[in-house]
């Protein structure tokens, strides 16, 4: 039975205005002791200025190489409620949408087998249990899958378990299945969920549209962002409406309702923030240069009723985000413009994608080492040469910062001679 520890730093934590994990933990103690040693534990490591959590090798269950997150204390003897606590990925339903009844069986699930603690949801997607023995592993997976219908999300060099926004359910924007692209290629890929053969972990990441509700383009290596080819479409009437200050049409939706942030101007509020300089008004009209849009939806987010998205719609491929491991942290790097995503074709066209990055990283990339690393290492160049893709402007960061674009001798025509040491001679230090 783990003891009450006296915890005057974590203590601290509960003081802000905020509500505090500390207090949480102590509350779930009182029907799980060990959670004592949790806190315990945390308020030594917080003295310490060290993780008292150790790494104690592959844990899993029988058949899986992912999904469950091996987790020791290194001082078992002060705090033997958590000497294993194994955390526990639990894959979610696209977009996250859950009834009542699982939600509640998924609780029970947990309060039967571990801490009863978990993350809703993990930075990945899944949902977490956090905190469990060893021996409780197999029954609690066996319930799980078999009861409950559910499966375990991703862990370790493997495909992390996909997650996208609410897309078409809910919103007006998506410009594609966002929903029905992640659980396709969810049941796709099954096997390389939960068996890692990757030099690292690859996710992927499904956004309805530019607005990007679940940041692909930072957190994930692949990143599938609805867009649009066409022109944004524009009701004249309803831009009139907001330029008159209509309370009808609240800018922003009436998401800043509450305050008073004064009359709206266009001019300040929407055509001076475009970052390319793209909309201006000829009289009480507004107008689109669309060929200079970069679809960043901040005119669209800010008067909803007057601005859409066009017609044609589909994603953009940005590839290579990552948190910081061995480079730092990146943004994806946009790789496909525009491609169709649909289900008539079981999005073949996605996955023709996807395998010929995993085919190329597979052969070229060093262990822990995340896609967008390697093609850092090898270059654009090299990785645009591999996809068999053209170079665009659109790939260029900015002027100068990445001038991968260059001949080759069997695209120039007679082809040219190099001599190493006249061009030294000429180039001397």
């Amino acid at each position: 039975m783990a003891k009450q520890h006296k915890t005057p730093l974590l203590d601290e934590l509960e003081k802000g205005p905020w509500p505090s994990f500390v207090t949480d933990l102590k509350q779930q103690a009182e029907t799980k002791p060990e959670c004592w040693d949790i806190l315990g534990q945390l308020e030594l490591s917080y003295k310490d200025r060290i993780t008292h959590w150790k790494h104690g090798g592959i844990v899993g269950v029988f058949g899986y190489g992912g999904g469950i997150v091996g987790r020791y204390s290194d001082v078992p003897q002060q705090f033997p409620g958590v000497e294993h606590f194994h955390t526990v990925r639990v894959a979610q339903p696209s977009g996250m949408y859950y009834s009542t009844q699982n939600l509640r069986a998924l609780m029970d699930l947990w309060e039967k087998y571990g801490s009863g603690v978990t993350n809703i949801h993990g930075s990945t997607g899944d949902l977490i249990f956090l905190g469990t023995r060893t021996e409780n592993l197999e029954p609690l997976f066996w319930d799980l899958t078999h009861n409950l219908g559910q499966d375990l999300g991703g862990s370790g060099s493997n495909l992390r378990t996909p997650s996208c926004c609410l897309g078409d359910s809910r919103c007006e924007w998506s410009c594609y299945d966002a929903q029905e692209a992640c659980h396709s290629l969810t049941m796709h890929y099954q096997d390389e969920i939960h068996r890692p053969a990757f030099p690292y972990k690859f996710k992927f990441k499904f956004s309805g549209c530019p607005n990007d509700c679940v940041a692909s383009i930072a957190r994930s290596d692949f990143a599938v962002i609805g867009t649009w080819k066409d022109k944004i479409r524009i009701d004249q009437a309803a831009v009139k409406k907001y330029v008159a200050n209509d309370p009808a049409y609240p800018s922003n939706g009436g998401a800043h309702k509450g305050r008073d942030w004064g009359k709206f101007d266009i001019r300040k509020e929407v055509l001076n923030l475009c970052p390319t300089r793209c909309m201006w008004m000829e009289g009480d009209e507004l107008k689109i240069d669309d060929a200079e849009c970069n679809r960043c939806m901040h005119c669209i987010n800010v008067m909803p009723r007057a601005l859409r998205p066009g017609e044609q719609k589909g994603a953009s491929i940005c590839i290579g985000a990552k948190a910081p491991i061995l480079d730092g942290a990146q943004f994806g790097t946009l790789i496909i413009p525009f491609i169709e995503v649909s289900k008539e074709n079981d999005f073949q066209d996605l996955i023709d994608v996807i395998e010929k990055v995993w085919d190329w990283w597979m052969e070229v990339g060093k262990n822990r080492e995340r896609v967008g690393e390697t093609m850092q290492r090898v270059g654009l160049p090299t990785f645009l040469s591999v996809m068999e893709i053209e170079p665009i402007p659109q790939h260029v960061q900015e002027p100068r910062s990445n001038p991968y674009v260059f001949w080759r001798e069997d695209e120039v025509p007679g082809g040219w001679e190099r001599d190493i040491v006249e061009f030294r001679r000429r180039h001397a230090a």
